[in-house]
């Protein structure tokens, strides 16, 4: 099969499966899915969504988390890993949104990425999410897809974005964003497919008899 006629597949059957994909992290505003986005790095977002509703109850908006003591913050999150440095982040991250942008998120992609704790994945997830900026993040989920199903060589996470970006249609970038990390869990998980069990493996490969080896993002 041609790559052209795998990205044909692929985009219907993502569509088909999850025609309206839901935002994973429970936020109420674009702050709360700022700082659910970064306390998702290298933790779960089930386990994100079990702790953020302590933390807005310590503090709800970047004015009343900027006054918190980072280590009140940082017992909150522990759950979610690497607690200290988040926590110092979002306190900091909370003071600059005060001092630069009148205590609101601002709509920029480079504006996001110098706040701090905020890369490019987590600045690009708002950016689609909040804003409807058409944007393509690569989580660890869709790192290991692209690769298992030959729409990228997997050398770096950029190089990733970079081919899907070029594969697909730009206004199906946000969709597909979470339409591949639902299908990375629930059916080409990194144990329950070795790219040759699920369905969209086997109909983009279908005499593929070994696993694929990944590259980690």
């Amino acid at each position: 099969m041609r790559k052209a006629e795998r990205v044909h597949y692929i985009d219907e059957r993502l569509q088909a499966q999850y025609p309206e994909p839901p935002i994973p992290l429970v936020h109420h505003d674009t702050y709360s899915l700022l700082v659910a986005v970064l306390l998702s790095a290298q933790c779960t977002d089930a386990r994100v969504n079990t702790v953020t509703p302590s933390l807005w109850e310590l503090a709800k908006t970047p004015s009343e988390m900027a006054q918190q003591a980072v280590s009140e913050v940082q017992q909150i999150i522990r759950p979610c890993g690497l607690s200290a440095r988040k926590a110092a982040a979002i306190v900091t991250l909370s003071q600059q949104l005060c001092e630069h942008h009148a205590g609101q998120v601002p709509a920029s992609l480079a504006a996001l990425e110098i706040l701090p704790g905020v890369g490019h994945k987590t600045a690009a997830v708002v950016m689609s999410q909040a804003f409807g900026d058409p944007q393509f993040p690569v989580d660890t989920h869709i790192h290991r897809l692209a690769q298992r199903w030959g729409l990228t060589d997997g050398r770096s996470v950029v190089q990733t974005e970079r081919d899907l970006r070029q594969l697909f249609a730009r206004e199906r970038w946000n969709a597909l964003h979470l339409q591949m990390i639902y299908w990375g869990r629930d059916f080409c998980s990194a144990q329950a497919c070795d790219g040759t069990v699920c369905e969209i493996c086997r109909h983009c490969y279908p005499r593929r008899r070994r696993p694929v080896v990944t590259r980690k993002a």
